[in-house]
């Protein structure tokens, strides 16, 4: 079921989409590592219509666990139906149910619908202090075929 959703968000994002078996053991490495769950949205069908998936995290400064909102999708016959506030809001239950003190994700900028969810769910870039809070990264190559790790240039 975590699968083809997986599965139909790749395919809305445009991105290759993995194999069913690559994508049930993705699914069963976050499910079996303690660290991260899946919550799963039915439309009024009985249909799996969407899911959001949390990653857990020790935090050293607030000596707690942080949630980390890692994906949320709902499919796009059910988008505007309510489905996505709700499973927003089933997150935030999820993690203060975990004892979780903060609740981080990223969205692309470019994603207003996304942007503006998260925004009526009280989600600020500035959860952090009065200065906005940024997602910066670093693809390490790690994992990736046929890489070596080693900067390319």
């Amino acid at each position: 079921m975590v699968a083809r959703l997986l599965g139909e968000f790749h395919d809305h994002l445009g991105k290759p989409r993995p194999s069913p078996d690559e994508l049930q053991n993705s699914v069963r490495h976050v499910m079996d590592g303690g660290d991260g769950e899946f919550l799963i949205a039915f439309a009024g069908n009985g249909e799996p219509a969407g899911f959001a998936q949390l990653r857990w995290r020790w935090a050293v400064w607030t000596r707690a666990f942080d949630a980390w909102l890692e994906d949320l999708f709902v499919s796009e016959r059910y988008r505007r139906s309510g489905l996505g506030r709700e499973l927003v809001a089933a997150v935030i239950e999820r993690a203060r149910e975990r004892g979780c003190v903060r609740l981080e994700l990223d969205v692309d900028e470019d994603n207003d619908a996304g942007r503006a969810l998260y925004r009526r769910t009280g989600f600020s870039e500035r959860s952090k202090g009065s200065s906005r809070s940024l997602l910066l990264g670093l693809r390490t190559g790690a994992g990736e075929a046929g890489s070596s790790g080693a900067p390319r240039g």
